[in-house]
């Protein structure tokens, strides 16, 4: 790891000891920055890809350092929630990994010229694409063993906070990024997280439950556990999209200029789960962000494929918010004739006055 100085230690030796003697003074010099900390007695390191060589931490302790990185993770979310059952709610954990712009980079700049950009695809195929595709996935582990995975940083920062962390900072030095957490829940254990091509994400719908939007995939795989986090970080676009949304992929972009992300959303449809004109589904934690009488407005009729908002065309998030009720108003007194009206609406400004998706 080049600038890593590693002291090896016998492993009772590491559990008797409240430091890890691991030192990495990149991570270090990060960690002190932004924690504003030197106290580093009080900080557990371990370099492992291993869950039974996660240490329980001590309450004298402030957090966990691996100096190892999460790329070579076999199983990642399980490791995550080994090492948030052996913290206490505050104690902070630091990761180290390579993202998957940080890696072109690295290989470009290692083969050069004509080699490189071939070169680069077949290395995004095989360590990107075939750990995600059914077809080879079981293959791919069974030779790499997880290791040398190709990630994003949204992925990454995603499968953080469904294990339980809140993310505290990151930043990329050289060719690899840190990320420090705390620990401020338990593991949400999703068994469908968002992977594949063909996604299913939780929406808000009629009478308040959730159900299952199928769309094609627009962004990074866990992306839809960082909405908070993005919310907090970024301002709203018009529209109510996210302002420097880092979790869009650069073919999700296209997708969603010309809808063609929302296709699968007729399944929904044709289950009777929306309708063709309705206020947009929303994300649980979207939706509480909502006006709680319009929250109350919105879960009275099923959701829409083709919402208010490209009838009227408005500008910010409380004009949005205006724009839904003003249509839920009109909707309770004459439904049909309603969606008729802002069908052919949002059909003009769509087809004649280049309205697109964000």
């Amino acid at each position: 790891m080049g600038d890593l100085l590693i002291e090896k230690i016998d492993v009772v030796e590491e559990q008797k000891s409240l430091s890890f003697p691991v030192f990495d003074s990149d991570m270090k010099k990060y960690f002190t920055e932004v924690l504003e900390s030197n106290d580093f007695s009080r900080i557990q390191w371990i370099d492992t890809i291993k869950r039974e060589s996660i240490p329980s931490v001590s309450d004298k302790c402030i957090g966990l350092i691996n100096v190892h990185r999460v790329n070579d993770i076999r199983r990642v979310n399980k490791f995550f929630e080994h090492v948030n059952s052996s913290l206490q709610n505050g104690q902070y954990f630091m990761i180290t990994m390579e993202t998957k712009n940080a890696r072109k980079e690295r290989l470009l700049k290692k083969f050069p010229g004509a080699i490189g950009y071939p070169y680069y695809t077949l290395d995004f195929i095989l360590k990107r694409i075939f750990p995600k595709w059914k077809v080879t996935r079981r293959l791919y582990f069974a030779i790499t063993k997880g290791r040398n995975r190709v990630m994003s940083i949204t992925e990454v920062l995603g499968r953080l906070v469904c294990c339980g962390f809140e993310i505290v900072d990151y930043k990329r030095i050289g060719g690899r990024t840190f990320v420090i957490t705390r620990k401020v829940a338990e593991p949400v254990y999703d068994m469908q997280p968002t992977y594949g091509a063909l996604i299913k994400l939780r929406r808000v719908g009629l009478n308040g439950e959730v159900f299952r939007v199928f769309k094609l995939r627009t962004m990074h795989p866990y992306s839809e556990y960082l909405q908070g986090f993005i919310f907090e970080k970024n301002k709203l676009e018009e529209g109510g999209k996210f302002r420097n949304d880092f979790r869009m992929t650069t073919w999700g972009i296209t997708f969603r200029k010309y809808w063609i992300d929302e296709v699968p959303m007729f399944i929904n449809f044709f289950r009777g789960e929306m309708k063709l004109v309705g206020v947009r589904p929303l994300s649980e934690q979207y939706f509480n962000l909502y006006p709680e009488d319009l929250q109350k407005m919105r879960i009275k009729v099923k959701p829409g494929l083709l919402p208010p908002y490209y009838a009227d065309m408005p500008k910010g998030l409380e004009e949005i918010h205006e724009s839904e009720r003003n249509y839920l108003k009109a909707y309770e007194k004459a439904p049909i004739r309603t969606d008729i009206r802002y069908f052919f609406k949002a059909f003009v400004n769509i087809v004649f006055r280049g309205a697109r998706s964000g």
